[in-house]
């Protein structure tokens, strides 16, 4: 059938693209809206699209900072405009602005990245925490954010100087960008040669499909104008990931080659602007039958962010490649459309020798009865070496470890325990550091059952809301001894107010029109110096500002019929664990 390939094929490009071409006609007053806090701007945000004074009336979506709970920060909408272009009688029509799969990452100077994505032909939008440059956290906790814009919009419609984010609100501005379908970022380490500022490395698909690229050298202030539209060697992609060596420059591109779904992977020796230094394919020629696509029956594979060894431990591994995935166990399963029940992770010890070729050598880690392909699959690498994937088969979070590079795994754990245990657990993601330090996020539900059955997520309530229906939280765990045979987890709720009521889909473009994909396909995690958890997550708890126009007269936020947008919130630990080992044996 290939239904798991084509659910993710094309999954965020095609299906992600019809959200931000809802178009709506009117004066720029009709969108005016209160906001959804108590100030306008309670997380200090700045260069917020209505704060840029681009003209036209620009609307930033309103405001919500949360209380906080269980040791994280309050959590915070990140500020994105209400639509693109800002209507004006220049103007007129616009595009619905969304934010989803966000992704963050931290540099070794503690500056926070966070990115999302709208859809094909939205772009995708950028944020930015420095604290030298924009200010210490907030009394409360939250951080003053500088929303940079669109980094893949950057020069192409009206950029007249100072940045990305002067895109935004320009009547000259269509609100397109080649990307917009799936994006990621890498930092690398600071750069001697550009006052020690880490590289930010950026890539997002578009519909071609194909990949651009490009790379800020001031972090995120502006990006290398214009972008490289075609970084993928591969004229036929899709989903791809990024991560960076701890060195200025060398990066890595991973994304599913269509033909053969095959994961390509690519090297950049210029922080991301092109990957043209070396090349190699994830998927090796023994696994490739069980794995690739190559006929239409054939199940192939769903593929997790790259990751690179980065260790600042002196251990030999450093620069090590990993990428895994999750296909059927055996040639004759894919052959079959069988489901996609196996976790693999390919290594490379050779990519780091700067040769034009490097290779990969798959190890399987676990095989299970369900499917684990509940977008995504992810994986870590600690700073001692050790390697750790996480999956889901939708009711529970499994993670497996590996202290002999990749070569052999253990015995996977459950992560997630308490409250969730019995109910539906999806999206997780693993960040980890130090010796045996990980974490692992997630978003778990109230109700027990499929994430994607809508019989289950979405019962009907006797009083006509959402109030009855699945209410999903963000979870965290963390373990101090990730990389033991029987790892212990301290489990937290990251969120402090469900962020989301009903189905979670977990099939791509395989969803059915009452899958809720509101939330896409994941949300990520990252480690901070201080050891902390850094959470970015879609939420669209909240009716949209716009539900007057497009939901007349369903504007509750436990409406079923009231419009929402998903939006990008963020959050952190206030504290790290005393207790994060900073010395161990170097994997072998």
């Amino acid at each position: 059938m290939r239904k798991s390939v084509l659910a993710i094929l094309f999954a965020d490009v095609l299906l992600l693209a019809l959200v931000p071409l809802l178009l709506q006609l009117g004066p720029p007053s009709q969108f005016h809206v209160m906001a959804q806090s108590s100030f306008p701007d309670p997380a200090n945000e700045h260069a917020c699209p209505s704060q840029t004074g681009a003209g036209g009336g620009a609307e930033a979506i309103p405001a919500f900072v949360g209380p906080g709970s269980d040791g994280f920060s309050p959590n915070q909408s990140l500020c994105l405009p209400q639509l693109a272009p800002v209507p004006t009688g220049l103007s007129p029509l616009a595009f619905i602005v969304q934010g989803l799969e966000p992704g963050d990452r931290v540099d070794s100077q503690g500056t926070v990245y966070v990115e999302s994505i709208r859809g094909v032909p939205g772009g995708v939008d950028l944020w930015r925490w420095s604290q030298p440059i924009d200010g210490t956290p907030n009394a409360n906790g939250t951080l003053p954010f500088k929303y940079e814009g669109q980094p893949d919009n950057c020069g192409i419609f009206g950029l007249t100087g100072g940045g990305c984010v002067n895109n935004v609100g320009s009547p000259s501005n269509l609100g397109v960008a080649p990307g917009g379908g799936d994006a990621d970022i890498a930092v690398n380490a600071p750069d001697p040669n550009n006052s020690a500022i880490p590289n930010l490395a950026f890539s997002s698909l578009t519909l071609a499909p194909g990949v651009t690229a490009t790379n800020s050298r001031n972090r995120g202030d502006t990006f290398f104008t214009p972008p490289n539209v075609v970084a993928a060697l591969v004229p036929g992609d899709d989903r791809m990931w990024n991560d960076a060596a701890d060195d200025p420059s060398i990066g890595y591109i991973s994304y599913h080659d269509v033909a053969t779904f095959n994961i390509e992977v690519q090297r950049s020796n210029n922080g991301g602007l092109t990957y043209l230094d070396g090349a190699g394919e994830g998927i090796d020629a023994a696994t490739l039958p069980a794995a690739g696509s190559l006929v239409p029956t054939d199940s192939g594979n769903v593929a997790a962010q790259i990751k690179v060894d980065r260790n600042t431990s002196s251990c030999p591994s450093k620069g090590n490649l990993y990428v895994a995935f999750v296909a059927p166990d055996s040639a004759t399963e894919n052959a079959a459309s069988g489901p996609l029940r196996s976790v693999y992770v390919a290594v490379s010890a050779d990519a780091a020798l700067g040769a034009p070729t490097f290779t990969f050598t798959d190890h399987k880690v676990f095989t299970g009865s369900a499917s684990a392909a509940n977008i995504f699959p992810a994986l870590a690498v600690d700073n001692f070496g050790n390697v750790y994937t996480v999956w889901s088969d939708n009711q529970n979070i499994f993670l497996s470890s590996s202290s002999d590079l990749g070569n052999t795994w253990s015995s996977p754990v459950r992560v997630n325990g308490d409250g969730t245990v019995g109910k539906s657990n999806v999206f997780p993601w693993v960040a980890a550091d130090a010796y045996g330090h990980v974490v692992v996020t997630w978003l778990g539900s109230s109700l027990a059952g499929n994430s994607n059955d809508v019989g289950a997520m979405q019962p009907t309530c006797a009083d006509g809301t959402t109030n009855c229906w699945a209410q999903w939280s963000v979870y965290m765990a963390e373990s101090l001894n990730g990389n033991a045979a029987f790892p212990s987890f301290t489990q937290h709720v990251a969120s402090d107010h469900f962020i989301h009521a009903g189905t979670v889909c977990t099939n791509g473009t395989g969803c059915s029109n009452g899958d809720s994909r509101a939330l896409a396909d994941f949300f990520q995690v990252a480690l901070d110096t201080q050891h902390r958890a850094n959470i970015a997550f879609s939420d669209d708890h909240l009716a949209s500002p716009l539900c007057s126009q497009q939901s007349p007269g369903h504007c509750a936020n436990n409406d079923p019929q009231s419009f929402r947008v998903a939006v990008p919130y963020f959050t952190y630990q206030l504290k790290p664990s005393k207790h994060v080992v900073t010395t161990g044996l170097c994997a072998r």
